[in-house]
């Protein structure tokens, strides 16, 4: 399997490491511009899931008094 990565690597007919560099960057960018995005979306389901935990838990408790 190594010798298959290896001659991979050495084969000349596909991607360059230019060309791979400048897909790394196109995919760095395209992470960039919609961090905030996704950040928000994230933070967001994180808040929901635990709010629901919470109240689930509060109702058991008061439940058992």
């Amino acid at each position: 399997m190594m010798s298959k990565f290896l001659e991979y690597l050495k084969d000349e007919e596909g991607q360059t490491s230019t060309e791979y560099i400048l897909l790394v960057a196109v995919v760095a960018l395209i992470v960039f511009k919609f961090k905030t995005t996704a950040q928000e979306k994230l933070d967001s389901l994180t808040k929901g899931v635990f709010d629901t935990a919470q109240n689930k838990i509060t109702t058991e408790l008061e439940g058992m008094q």
